[in-house]
C-alpha cells in the first residue's frame, strides 16, 4: 500500500457512526488549517444529480482552451483518488502527484485531531488546502451529495453555480421526491451570483428557481433564458448575447448537448472574455471517462464479438437508465446494430427503473455484480428483474464472463455492447481493460 492509499485508509476510520448532514465539521477542520477555503481562485459550483462531471469537462476543455489555468474537484474517482484533485498550475493542469497529495492529506489528518468527520469531508479540506497554494484561473468545484450541506458547499461566493438535471437519488439523505432533492440542489446558490438552471422536469424547475431568488441569486434558466437545438450537424446555442453556431460535442449522447449548454451559459455569464474559439475547441475536445466511452482497445474489448462495439458508462439511477437507453436508440437509428446490455448495480439503486428503459432496445440482459461491493444486486436477482421487464437474460460472475456468453450469441450483426448500472463498475472495467484516466 502507497503512503496515499494508507492515510486515506486511516481517514476513512474517522467517519461518524451516523452521517448527519452538516457543515460543522468541515468548518471546524477548515479554521484550523487557517481557512483555505477563503484563498481560493474565482469558483464555478456545480451541483445536480446527473451531468455534473460532464458540465466540468466542458468548463474546463473550454477554459483551458483560451488559456487558462484550471483547479479542478470531481468525485467520486474511478481508478485512484489522484482523480478528484486536478492542479491547474500549468498550462492542461495535472492530476495532484501522490507527495502532494500524502502532505495534503496528513496536515488535514493532523489538524483534525482524531475527531469524527467524514472521508468527504476531511478530504475536501485537503483539496481546498492545495488550490489554495497552487495559483490558478478557475476552481471547477462539483458537490458530492446533495449541495445545502455539502462539504464543498462552505464556499461563500461562488462566481456562479450551476444544477444539472436532477432526478431521484440518494433517497435517504435527500428526500423521496425530486422536490426535496432540488431543494437540497438549490443549496449552492448564493446571493449575487448567478444561478444557471439545467434542463428540468417543471416541479423541478419551480423549485429551484424559487430558491435561486430566495438566496438573492440572478435566475438563468435552459429554456428561457438559453436555448439550443442540433441543426445540419452543428450545434446552435442561443442567449440574449446571440447566437453561436458551434461543432456537436465530443461526448457522445444528446443529453450532452444540455451539459454543454449549462458550460457555455456559465462561461457567457462570468466568464465573458473567453472567446467562441475556446469553446469550440472545448465541445470537441471535452473527455470524461466512463460517459458514453467507447472502449476501443484492450482485454476486454478483445473478448467481444470481432466487430462488436463496447461502451462503457457509469450511469447507475433510473434518469441515467433513460438518456443511455434514448442514446442507444440514437446510435441505433445511424448505425444499426443488435444491443446487449452488461449490467451490474448497487441495491441501494432501483435496477430495474433502469432496466425498464431498455425494454424493446437490448435483446438480451448479462447482469454482474459489481466487484468489491458488498451491496452488490445478485447478478441472477438482476437477470430476473430483466425477464420480468421481458427482456432476455443471463447471469455472469464478472464482465469478462458476461463478453464470452455475448459472443456465443448468433446476432444478425455484429453487437453493440453497452457497460452500465454502476460507477463502480465502470472502474472495475476500465482497470481490467487497462485504461488509464488522465
Amino acid at each position: 500500500m502507497d503512503q496515499p492509499d494508507a492515510i486515506l485508509s486511516r481517514l476513512l476510520t474517522l467517519h461518524p457512526k451516523k452521517i448527519d448532514l452538516s457543515l460543522g465539521r468541515t468548518e471546524r477542520l477548515l479554521d484550523a488549517l487557517g481557512r483555505p477555503d477563503l484563498k481560493l481562485p474565482p469558483t464555478i459550483h456545480v451541483a445536480g444529480t446527473n451531468g455534473k462531471g460532464s458540465t466540468i469537462a466542458f468548463l474546463r476543455a473550454m477554459l483551458e482552451a483560451g488559456g487558462k489555468r484550471v483547479h479542478v474537484y470531481t468525485s467520486p474517482h474511478l481508478l485512484r483518488f489522484n482523480e478528484r484533485i486536478r492542479l491547474g498550475a500549468e498550462r492542461g493542469g495535472k492530476l495532484v502527484d501522490d507527495a502532494r497529495l500524502n502532505a495534503a492529506l496528513e496536515r488535514c489528518e493532523a489538524a483534525n485531531g482524531g475527531q469524527p468527520i467524514t472521508f468527504f469531508e476531511i478530504t475536501t479540506a485537503a483539496a481546498f488546502t492545495l488550490f489554495a497554494e497552487t495559483p490558478a484561473d478557475w476552481l471547477l468545484l462539483e458537490t458530492g451529495l446533495g449541495g445545502r450541506y455539502d462539504a464543498t458547499n462552505v464556499i461563500a461566493n461562488p462566481r456562479a453555480a450551476i444544477v444539472t438535471s436532477i432526478s431521484l437519488d440518494h433517497l435517504e439523505f435527500l428526500g423521496d421526491t425530486v422536490e426535496k432533492i432540488a431543494f437540497e440542489k438549490a443549496g449552492v446558490f448564493k446571493k449575487g451570483a448567478p444561478a444557471i438552471v439545467g434542463f428540468q422536469h417543471e416541479p423541478v424547475a419551480r423549485v429551484l428557481e424559487r430558491e435561486a431568488r430566495r438566496a438573492g441569486a440572478s435566475l438563468f434558466v435552459a429554456g428561457q433564458d438559453f436555448h439550443l437545438r442540433e441543426e445540419n450537424g452543428r450545434l446552435v446555442y442561443e442567449d440574449e448575447r446571440g447566437l453561436l453556431d458551434l461543432p456537436l460535442p465530443r461526448l457522445a449522447g444528446r443529453h450532452q448537448h444540455e451539459n454543454a449548454a449549462g458550460a457555455i451559459a456559465a462561461l457567457r455569464l462570468v466568464a465573458a472574455e473567453t472567446p467562441t474559439a475556446a469553446i469550440e475547441a472545448g465541445l470537441t475536445r471535452a473527455d470524461w471517462p466512463a460517459r458514453l466511452q467507447r472502449l476501443l482497445r484492450g482485454p476486454i474489448v478483445d473478448l467481444a464479438p470481432p466487430g462488436a462495439e463496447v461502451w462503457l458508462d457509469g450511469g447507475h439511477n433510473e434518469d441515467g437508465g433513460r438518456v443511455l437507453a434514448e442514446a442507444m436508440a440514437e446510435f441505433h437509428d445511424k448505425a444499426p446494430r443488435p444491443l446487449a446490455l452488461i449490467c451490474g448495480a448497487q441495491t441501494t439503486k432501483d435496477v430495474r427503473a433502469l432496466l425498464r428503459h431498455f425494454v424493446g432496445l437490448a435483446r438480451e440482459v448479462v447482469a454482474v455484480p459489481v466487484e468489491g461491493e458488498h451491496k452488490s444486486w445478485p447478478p441472477e436477482e438482476v437477470a430476473t428483474l430483466a425477464r420480468a421487464e421481458g427482456i432476455p437474460a443471463a447471469a455472469a460472475s464478472n464482465p469478462e464472463e458476461a463478453l464470452k456468453i455475448i459472443a456465443t450469441r448468433r446476432f444478425d450483426a455484429p453487437p453493440r455492447i453497452l457497460i452500465a448500472g454502476s460507477l463502480y463498475l465502470a472502474a472495475s472495467v476500465l482497470a481490467a481493460n487497462g485504461s488509464l484516466v488522465e
